[in-house]
């Protein structure tokens, strides 16, 4: 399967894998990180231990998921936050897309990448309606099981998210994907946050894989090398630079224009 319409026609802003390698991402997480499972073990260290699943509950999602009628075996990774500009992963395409139902949202606590389980800090999530332009990764047969299985590592360990095949459109066309919902019933949900309440946290948030603030400008930079503006985010950016005193750059000014 060429892409998600099947045909070889391909969007304009569709990207090989060859441009956008594990090797060009941003270091903040790296594969060998995920490979070694350092993110289970940095939690294993704090209040938060209780809470991860274990191995085979961990290893039981990925299975289902997996298992799914939906699945194709090249299977569609739809990204929407640092897996947009971080996705440390092996793919043959990278397009454009759109989820519907669904919204891009900073609705979940981060205590460890993003903050500490005393301050934490926040991160992206998709929550119930709506609809969320992003990038879709197409990952071959022959690696989806264990890109997959190391993805499961950065993401699903506390079950803050659950994976779900969301319907999702190209260029008019439409197939499924697999993505990373927010778990409304887990302790990680942090609900709709008005933009003061969600600029303050990031301000002050920092965890190991830095601070709230680049974790927003680096999602706003990756969204719009991809052709993606998102009205939202552009004026959490703006409200943080007010909030700091610093001077919204031309590049930004010229997003926040509808």
């Amino acid at each position: 399967m060429s892409g998600p319409d099947g045909g070889a026609d391909r969007d304009a802003r569709t990207v090989d894998s060859a441009a956008h390698s594990p090797a060009a991402s941003n270091p903040g997480l790296r594969r060998l990180d995920l490979e070694n499972n350092l993110l289970r073990r940095a939690l294993e260290s704090t209040p938060l231990a209780a809470k991860l699943l274990s191995e085979e509950a961990l290893e039981a999602t990925l299975l289902e998921a997996l298992g799914s009628r939906h699945r194709t075996p090249d299977v569609w990774l739809f990204a929407y936050g640092s897996l947009v500009w971080n996705p440390v992963l092996d793919f043959d395409e990278r397009v454009v897309a759109t989820v519907h139902g669904y919204h891009r949202s900073f609705c979940l606590w981060s205590r460890i990448n993003r903050g500490t389980p005393e301050r934490p800090g926040l991160v992206l999530g998709l929550d119930r309606g709506g609809r969320c332009p992003g990038v879709a990764y197409r990952i071959p047969a022959h690696l989806a099981e264990g890109e997959l299985r190391l993805l499961w590592r950065r993401e699903m360990l506390l079950g803050s998210y659950s994976a779900r095949w969301v319907h999702t459109t190209r260029s008019g066309k439409q197939f499924r994907a697999l993505a990373f919902v927010v778990n409304r019933q887990r302790s990680g949900y942090a609900g709709r946050l008005p933009p003061e309440t969600i600029v303050e946290v990031l301000r002050h948030g920092q965890g190991k894989l830095g601070n709230g603030i680049d974790y927003l400008r680096q999602t706003v930079d990756g969204l719009a090398a991809a052709g993606i503006r998102d009205p939202h985010l552009l004026r959490l950016d703006a409200l943080a630079r007010e909030v700091l005193g610093e001077e919204i750059p031309p590049s930004s000014r010229a997003r926040l224009q509808p």
